[in-house]
């Protein structure tokens, strides 16, 4: 078309369409670079929608790996803390240590060792599990079969009691999440072994006496059932001092304002 001539009708919506597409192109190229910026910051480089893990063993190394780096971090960080503590020459800090040292060992803060019992709960064998017509909820442990457990430890007395050798003391949260249970966030698998130190004789009339623990070795013994239960008298129990955090998290109510 020659320069001073007009498009005919049947030229413009061609041209609108091209001049749309010019101008539209970058836009769209524009929008998505900034969605990408925005998924880069927001996931700080992970992936934003991970594989769904399929590989619970996997799972829970991880997890416990994770876990044991930061408690190890949060060991060095606590041994600085007490370095740096003693070096003060203070009168009140040294009464302070003082006092903390003696709570030390009834909040779980150090390693006991000695005579005590073991005692094993497990899921029933998933052949047996796969067939049953029976709830299938009666046939794996939960948290309240692993709290009956722990409770009954220390109403015989126990002075120290270990969950898959991690010690508990009185803040440990035990929870089921799916076919694991969490102690201080950390996932582990089953079979669960609660140790404890203490008297043995009154930590099995503890445990023989709790009613809870009665109706589970009742169904641990049916073998359409088949939860497992196994109960040693242990001549050397070992708890190992708690190293997790002490710090409180709890719900605070909304100001009236």
């Amino acid at each position: 078309m020659t320069p001073g001539t007009h498009a005919s009708p049947e030229e413009r919506p061609v041209r609108r369409r091209r001049t749309a597409w010019r101008v539209g192109t970058p836009a769209v190229a524009l929008l998505c670079g900034s969605l990408f910026v925005v998924s880069a910051v927001n996931s700080h480089g992970t992936d934003l929608r991970p594989g769904r893990y399929t590989d619970l063993a996997t799972l829970t190394g991880s997890e416990s790996d994770a876990y044991q780096k930061l408690e190890g971090q949060v060991a060095d960080l606590q041994k600085q803390v007490t370095t740096l503590t003693n070096a003060v020459p203070d009168a009140d800090v040294e009464k302070a240590q003082e006092r903390v040292g003696r709570l030390k060992s009834p909040a779980g803060l150090t390693a006991v060792s000695g005579t005590g019992i073991s005692i094993t709960l497990s899921d029933a064998p998933r052949e047996l599990i796969d067939k049953t017509t029976r709830n299938p909820n009666e046939m794996v442990v939960h948290q309240q079969d692993i709290q009956a457990v722990v409770n009954a430890l220390w109403d015989g007395g126990a002075t120290a009691v270990t969950i898959q050798g991690q010690r508990i003391i009185s803040t440990t949260g035990i929870k089921c999440s799916g076919s694991t249970v969490q102690l201080q966030g950390v996932p582990y698998p089953q079979p669960y072994v609660i140790s404890a130190v203490g008297d043995q004789a009154a930590l099995l009339n503890a445990v023989s006496g709790s009613r809870y623990l009665q109706i589970y070795q009742e169904q641990a013994a049916d073998p359409t059932i088949g939860i497992g239960w196994n109960l040693s008298a242990d001549r050397m129990v070992r708890a190992p001092a708690y190293k997790g955090l002490l710090d409180l998290s709890y719900a605070k109510p909304l100001s009236a304002s």
